[in-house]
C-alpha cells in the first residue's frame, strides 16, 4: 500500500541537480543546528562551562612557570620554588578531570542530538512525495540515511566537542599573553595572519567542494545499485559494456571531486604547520629585544611564559583545523540530511473537502519538462462508484491514476477531491481519502502482524485475520507460528502474489474513502485476482474503487469503464453501453473476450 504524501521540499540549493533531492541553505543548516542546540541547551551550556573551566586550570602553568624563574632569579628559596611546582601539578591534575568530563559531557550530547538527526531524517524520507523519491533515486536517498547521518554523528560525537574544547582553550592562551604583555600578545597574534588567510581561503571553497563530492557519491551508489539491480536484464540485452562505462564515469567524476578536497588539504595542513613557529619566535626576538633594551619593561619569566602560551596555543589551533576538514565535510552532509525537510505548515490552515467526489478538469500532465502525456482530460467519478480505466499501453493510465492519487500535480487543469485540490490536502487527510496500490510491494522485516498493523496500529488479531481473508491469503493460516511468523530474510519469505495480498490487506485495514488499483492483482492469476477484486470490493463497499485494468473482466464488473487513448479520455459509461457503441472498448472487449 502507498498514500501520497505532498509535502513540499525544502527550498533547493543553488547547486542542486534537476530531479534530485534538496540540499538545505547555509541559513537552514545554522537554524537547524540551533534547533538542535536548544532541545539539549543544558547539556551544551554545561560542556561549554566544563571546558572554559578546563581551560582556565591549563593557564596556570605557564605563568607559574615565568614565576618560578623570576623568584629564582631573585634568590627565593626551595620551600617556595616547591610550593609554585605543586600548584602546577594540581592545576594540570584540575584541568584532566576537567577535560575528560567536559569530554563526557560532550559525547552523550553528540549522542543524544545525532539520535535526533536520525529520526528526523526517517521521518522526512517517509514524508517524502514518492514521485520525489523516483525521480531522485534511492542512491541518493540511501547516501544520506547512511554516509551522511554517519558523518554527522562523527562530527557531533568526536570532532563537534573536540573543536569546541580546544576553541575555548585557544582564546583563553591569546587573552592569557595579552594580560602579560601586550606587545608580545600583539606579536604573537600577528604571527598567527598566515593561519587566517589560510582558512578563509580553505572555507570559501571548502563546502562547495565537499557538497559536490557527496553529490558524486550518491550517483555512484545509484548507479551501482540499478546496475547490480538489473543484472539479468542488461545480460540479456548484451548492455554489460554500456552500464560499466556509466559505472566507471561514475567513479571518475568521485575521484575527481575527492581529488579537489585533497588538493584543499594539501594547501592548508603545509601552511598551518609553518604558521604555528612563527608566533612563537617573534614573541622570543621581541622579548629577547625588550630585556636588552629595557629590562625594567619585562622580565624573563614573562617572557617565557608568553612563549610557552604561544607554545601551548598549537595544540588547540591544530585541533580545530585537523577537524577543520571533517567539518566542513560534515557540515555539507548535514545540508544534505537537512535538504528533505518539508516547508513549515503551521501557518496555513488545511482545507478540508466537502465531500468525496472527485473531479478532474482540463488535465494537462508532463514529465520533467517533456512533451505532454495527458492531453485535456476531464473525469467525474461519483462517490462509491466502481471505475474501471482501461487502454492500450502508453495511453496514460497509469498517470492518471498518480494524479487522483497526489503523487503528482498536473502541468494545467486540476484533480480535485470534494473541491479540494488533492495534492494539497495535509497527508494524514489524503491518506484517510486516497490509497493507490501497485504491482510493487514491499514485505518489511518482522512479523505478519508487523507488515499489517502499518495500516492500522490499533487492529486487533481477528481484523487481521479478517484482512487476509477479504484478500483470500489463505496461506497465512498455514505458517508456522501464524501472525507471529517472520517474513524476510532467513525467514519465510513471500512470493510475489503473497507480498500483493499482504498489500491489499493493508488496504483493508486502511479502509479508504478512494482506492486507486493500478496492476494491483498483476502477480495473481486470473481465477484468484477476480476472487479478490470482487472481495475487494465486497469489504469496501461504499466506497470508491479506480482500477486500472488489464484484464477486461475487471471493466465489465464495475460501474462505468473510462477508455483511454495517447493521453486523451475516448470513452465513458457503462460495460453494455460502450460494447453497443461499437467503438475501441467493443473492440477491446471482442477481441479479449473471443481469445479466452
Amino acid at each position: 500500500m502507498s498514500a501520497a504524501t505532498p509535502h513540499p521540499p525544502a527550498a533547493a540549493h543553488p547547486g542542486d541537480t534537476p530531479g534530485k533531492l534538496p540540499v538545505a541553505e547555509p541559513k537552514q543548516t545554522r537554524r537547524a543546528a540551533l534547533r538542535l542546540i536548544r532541545l539539549d541547551g543544558r547539556a551544551f551550556a554545561g560542556m561549554l562551562a566544563l571546558n572554559a573551566l578546563a581551560a582556565a586550570a591549563g593557564l596556570a602553568a605557564p605563568w607559574l612557570l615565568g614565576r618560578i624563574i623570576d623568584e629564582v632569579k631573585a634568590g627565593a628559596s626551595l620551600t617556595t620554588v616547591d610550593r609554585l611546582a605543586l600548584a602546577i601539578l594540581v592545576c594540570a591534575v584540575a584541568q584532566l578531570l576537567l577535560s575528560r568530563y567536559a569530554s563526557y559531557v560532550g559525547h552523550r550530547f553528540g549522542e543524544r542530538t545525532l539520535a535526533r538527526i536520525r529520526e528526523q531524517f526517517t521521518e522526512r524520507a517517509l514524508a517524502l512525495p514518492s514521485s520525489a523519491v523516483e525521480r531522485a533515486g534511492t542512491g541518493d536517498l540511501t547516501t544520506r540515511g547512511t554516509t551522511d547521518v554517519a558523518s554527522v554523528g562523527a562530527m557531533l560525537r568526536d570532532a563537534g566537542p573536540d573543536v569546541a574544547i580546544a576553541a575555548v582553550r585557544a582564546l583563553f592562551v591569546v587573552a592569557a599573553v595579552f594580560v602579560l604583555d601586550l606587545r608580545l600578545g600583539a606579536c604573537g597574534l600577528l604571527g598567527l595572519v598566515g593561519i587566517w588567510f589560510a582558512s578563509r581561503w580553505y572555507l570559501r571553497r571548502a563546502v562547495t567542494a565537499y557538497l559536490d563530492e557527496g553529490s558524486a557519491n550518491s550517483a555512484l551508489a545509484e548507479e551501482l545499485a540499478s546496475t547490480t539491480g538489473g543484472a539479468r536484464t542488461m545480460e540479456a540485452l548484451r548492455l554489460e559494456r554500456r552500464r560499466i562505462d556509466a559505472c566507471q564515469g561514475a567513479i571518475e567524476e568521485c575521484r575527481r571531486t575527492r581529488l579537489r578536497t585533497l588538493f584543499l588539504r594539501s594547501v592548508l595542513f603545509p601552511v598551518v604547520d609553518v604558521s604555528h613557529v612563527l608566533p612563537v619566535t617573534a614573541v622570543l626576538l621581541l622579548g629577547g629585544a625588550l630585556l636588552m633594551r629595557e629590562p625594567s619593561a619585562v622580565t624573563l619569566g614573562t617572557v617565557v611564559a608568553a612563549a610557552l602560551y604561544l607554545t601551548q596555543l598549537s595544540a588547540p589551533l591544530n585541533t580545530i583545523l585537523e577537524q577543520l576538514e571533517r567539518l566542513q565535510s560534515s557540515t555539507a552532509s548535514f545540508a544534505r540530511v537537512e535538504g528533505p525537510a518539508p516547508a513549515s505548515r503551521a501557518a496555513e490552515v488545511s482545507p478540508v473537502p466537502a465531500d468525496d467526489r472527485i473531479e478532474v478538469s482540463g488535465v494537462r500532465f508532463a514529465y520533467d519538462g517533456g512533451p505532454d502525456v495527458l492531453h485535456g482530460v476531464d473525469l467525474r467519478v461519483r462517490p462509491g462508484e466502481r471505475l474501471a480505466i482501461v487502454g492500450p499501453s502508453g495511453a496514460g493510465k497509469t498517470t492518471l491514476g498518480r494524479l487522483l492519487a497526489g503523487m503528482d500535480v498536473p502541468r494545467a487543469g486540476s484533480v480535485t477531491v470534494g473541491g479540494v485540490p488533492v495534492a494539497g490536502l495535509d497527508p494524514a487527510q489524503l491518506r484517510e481519502r486516497v490509497v493507490l496500490v501497485t504491482q510493487e510491494h514491499h514485505v518489511f522485516l518482522g512479523t505478519v502482524r508487523d507488515n499489517l498493523r502499518i495500516a492500522a496500529p490499533s487492529a486487533t488479531d481477528a481484523e487481521l485475520r479478517a484482512a487476509l481473508a477479504a484478500v483470500g491469503a489463505d496461506w497465512a493460516g498455514d505458517l508456522p507460528d501464524g501472525l507471529d511468523t517472520d517474513l524476510g530474510h532467513g525467514a519465510h519469505r513471500p512470493d510475489g502474489a503473497q507480498a500483493q495480498q499482504l498489500a491489499l490487506a493493508r488496504v483493508v485495514l486502511a479502509d479508504p474513502h478512494t482506492l486507486i488499483l493500478d496492476e494491483a492483482t498483476a502477480l495473481l492469476d486470473p481465477r484468484t485476482a477476480r476472487h479478490t477484486e470482487r472481495a475487494l470490493a465486497a469489504v469496501l463497499r461504499g466506497r470508491t474503487v479506480i482500477a486500472i485494468a488489464h484484464r477486461l473482466q475487471t471493466a465489465h464488473d464495475a460501474d462505468r469503464v473510462a477508455v483511454m487513448r495517447d493521453g486523451r479520455l475516448t470513452e465513458l459509461g457503462t460495460h453494455d453501453e460502450l460494447v453497443a457503441a461499437g467503438g475501441a472498448y467493443a473492440a477491446l472487449w471482442h477481441s479479449w473476450h473471443g481469445g479466452r
